[in-house]
């Protein structure tokens, strides 16, 4: 039995795991053209083969939701791409915003479901 743990342990532990990536590690928040309103642009990189879509979200220290604007909150990431995109937060929010991060939406529609959902987060800059 003690050989079955270790074995199986030894599996699990030289097995890769594969998720996304999220850059910059520290996004600055700049002015925006818009009045009243700060923006960071971020990178996504999917290395995930069984999840596509993900959720963009921005957050206190304390992982509360903070109001924010983006083109697309769920955004489609296909395996081996990069998304780039923009997300907007008020002025007054900038103190409270710390992350902003991306979370794996797993689909229950395909043959072979994700059974790990992942969550990567990159701290503003000055946070």
């Amino acid at each position: 039995m003690r050989t079955l743990a270790l074995t199986v342990g030894f599996i699990v532990s030289a097995t890769s795991v594969a998720a996304h990536e999220l850059t910059p590690t520290y996004p600055k928040l700049l002015p925006s053209i818009v009045d009243g309103l700060l923006s960071a642009k971020l990178n996504m990189f999917n290395a995930r083969k069984d999840v596509d879509y993900y959720e963009v979200g921005v957050f206190t220290e304390d992982m509360v939701p903070i109001p924010f604007a983006t083109v697309n909150q769920i955004i489609k990431v296909p395996t081996g791409t990069s998304y780039n995109f923009e997300i907007f937060i008020r002025k007054k929010d900038k103190n409270a915003a710390v992350y902003v991060c991306t979370i794996s939406k797993l689909r229950s529609d395909k043959a072979q479901n994700a059974i790990i959902s992942s969550k990567v987060c990159s701290k503003f800059d000055g946070n």
